[in-house]
C-alpha cells in the first residue's frame, strides 16, 4: 500500500493496537534516554520472552532465543530459525544513541557564584535549542576500585533539574545580529548545577558544596569524573502530541523509535522464523558509528561467528557465506515533510507523517556521498513483502540534492556484502530536544519489521 495514509484503513480494534503500542513506547523511551538505559530496559523484556544470554561453549538449535551484550551499550537478540545459518539471516539494525551533551572529564568549576559542569556536545545539534529548557543527568561514574555508581537525576519524582542559561532579550542586540550557528558558542553550553555556598569555605564555596553533596549521596570525589560517562538529556516524559493525539513528542525518536520497534518485532514473533532473525542495537551512529560499541565494531560479526560455532559449523568461510546471504533493514528514521519549511524538500521524493514506514534507497550527502544505495532487486522483494501484508509504506530522499543530507549504519553492513536498505519512521524536529513522530508510522513500521522477519523465502 504505497503512498497512502495509514489512519484511513484502521478498524476500531486496530486503533486500539496502535494506541497500545504507542503508550508502551512512550513509557519505554521516557526511561531509556541513553544507550545504557535503553539496553538496561531491554534485558527484562528479552528475559520475559525466554531469551537467555549466550555463553561460550553452549550449543544452539532451532527456536532458541539468545542475546549478546556488549559493554552495556550494545545488544543483539537472535531467534534461531529453521534454516541453517549459512542460508542467511533476517536482520533489523538500529542505533540507540541520540544527539546530546556529554560532560567533560574535568568538568566541575565555579564562576560568578554558580557551579557548572563543562560539556562537549555529541552529534549534530542546533546549539540554541538546548538553552533554557529543563535538563537531566544520566550515566555512570566508575571509581578506582571498580565500583560503578549509577547517576540518574532529573526525571524521577522529586528530582531537581538542571539547565543552560541564555542572555536576556534586553541585552541581546549583539547576539541577535549573529548567525544562528554562532549565537550560542559550544563552550557556553555548560550545565548550571548549583548556587548555594558551603558555609565556612572561602574559595569556590559553591563548588565545594556540590562536592560535599556528591560525597554524601554517591560517595564520589572530584577526581572520579575522570572515569565517568555522564550524558545530559532533556528532562520530561514522551507524550501524546496534537489535539487528536495522533503523534508522539519526545527526546530521542532518532533512533529509538526504530530501535524499539525492531526489538519488539523480534520479541513478538509468534512462530519460529524460517531464517534466523536478529535485532542488533548499536551505539555511536551520531558520531560516525566508530569505536567498540559502534556499528563498525566487530561485535556483530563476532556474535554470528559464535552462533556458527554453537551450531557445529567451524568452517572459516562460514561467516562470509552467512553474511553474503543476509537481508537487513537498517532501521533508521527519515526527515518527514514539514510544510513550514518546504524549500529544503523535493515534494515527490519526500516522506509524510501518517503514510507508514519509509524506505530510503540511499541517504548520504549531495552526490550520494557516504550512502549505501540499495539494489533494486532487493527493493522489489521488499515491495512484495509490504503489499502481501497490507503495510503502508513510502519512499524518500533526505531533502533536495544540494541541500545537505545525512548518514545511517546501512553502508557499514552493506560493506559486508549483505542486502541492506534504510527503513524507518518519518520524524519532525530531528536532532532537537523534542522530536515528533506519528503513531500510525510507529505501528506500520513495527508491522513491517515483523513481516520482514517472517518471510519464508
Amino acid at each position: 500500500m504505497y503512498g497512502k495514509n495509514a489512519w484511513e484503513k484502521y478498524s476500531d480494534s486496530q486503533l486500539k493496537e496502535v494506541e497500545s503500542l504507542s503508550k508502551e513506547y512512550e513509557l519505554f523511551i521516557t526511561k531509556g534516554k541513553t544507550e545504557r538505559e535503553f539496553v538496561k530496559g531491554s534485558i527484562p523484556l528479552l528475559k520475559e520472552k525466554g531469551f537467555v544470554e549466550f555463553k561460550i561453549g553452549q550449543k544452539i538449535k532451532e527456536g532458541d532465543k539468545i542475546y549478546f551484550l556488549n559493554k552495556n551499550k550494545n545488544i543483539a537478540a537472535y531467534i534461531i530459525g529453521k534454516k541453517p545459518l549459512l542460508e542467511g539471516l533476517r536482520i533489523l539494525g538500529a542505533h540507540i544513541d541520540s544527539p546530546r551533551l556529554d560532560v567533560k572529564q574535568n568538568p566541575l568549576y565555579e564562576n560568578g557564584g554558580f557551579s557548572f559542569l563543562d560539556t562537549h556536545y555529541y552529534g549534530g545539534i542546533k546549539k540554541y535549542q538546548w538553552v533554557t529548557i529543563p535538563l537531566a543527568l544520566y550515566g555512570v561514574v566508575i571509581k578506582k576500585d571498580g565500583t560503578t555508581v549509577d547517576i540518574n537525576i532529573g526525571d524521577n519524582e522529586g528530582d531537581p533539574v538542571f539547565g543552560i542559561t541564555d542572555l536576556l532579550i534586553h541585552l541581546s542586540a549583539d547576539q541577535m545580529a549573529k548567525k544562528v550557528a554562532e549565537a550560542i558558542p559550544g563552550e557556553n553550553l555548560d550545565l548550571m548545577i548549583g548556587n548555594k555556598p558551603l558555609k565556612g569555605t572561602e574559595k569556590d564555596s559553591v563548588k565545594a558544596n556540590i562536592l560535599k553533596l556528591l560525597k554524601e549521596k554517591y560517595a564520589i570525589e572530584e577526581e572520579d569524573f575522570l572515569s565517568a560517562e555522564l550524558e545530559i538529556v532533556p528532562s520530561g516524559e514522551a507524550k501524546d502530541f496534537g489535539l487528536d493525539r495522533s503523534m508522539i513528542c519526545g527526546y530521542g525518536h532518532d533512533d529509538k523509535c526504530c530501535a524499539y520497534t525492531s526489538l519488539r518485532a523480534v520479541l513478538d514473533l509468534k512462530d519460529v522464523p524460517e531464517f534466523t532473525s536478529c535485532a542488533i542495537l548499536v551505539d555511536k551512529e551520531e558520531v560516525g558509528s566508530i569505536g567498540a560499541t559502534g556499528a563498525q565494531s566487530r561485535f556483530f560479526e563476532n556474535t554470528i561467528a559464535s552462533l556458527l560455532v554453537a551450531s557445529g559449523n567451524n568452517d572459516f568461510n562460514a561467516i562470509r557465506t552467512t553474511l553474503d546471504n543476509a537481508f537487513m533493514l537498517s532501521s533508521d528514521v527519515s526527515a518527514g515533510y514539514d510544510p513550514l519549511f518546504p524549500s529544503v524538500m523535493e515534494l515527490k521524493n519526500s516522506c509524510f507523517l501518517g503514510n507508514g514506514v519509509v524506505f530510503n534507497k540511499y541517504t548520504g550527502a549531495r552526490g550520494k556521498s557516504g550512502c549505501n544505495d540499495a539494489n533494486p532487486e532487493y527493493i522489489a522483494w521488499l515491495r512484495n513483502v509490504m503489499d502481501n501484508n497490507s503495510i503502508n509504506f513510502q519512499t524518500a530522499e533526505l531533502g533536495k540534492v544540494d541541500q545537505g543530507g545525512g548518514g545511517t549504519i546501512a553502508y557499514i553492513l552493506g560493506n559486508l556484502n549483505m542486502n541492506v536498505i534504510d527503513a524507518g519512521i518519518p520524524v519532525l524536529n530531528m536532532h532537537s530536544p523534542m522530536e515528533i513522530i506519528s503513531k500510525a508510522d510507529l505501528f506500520e513500521t513495527y508491522q513491517a519489521y515483523i513481516a520482514f522477519l517472517s518471510v519464508k523465502k
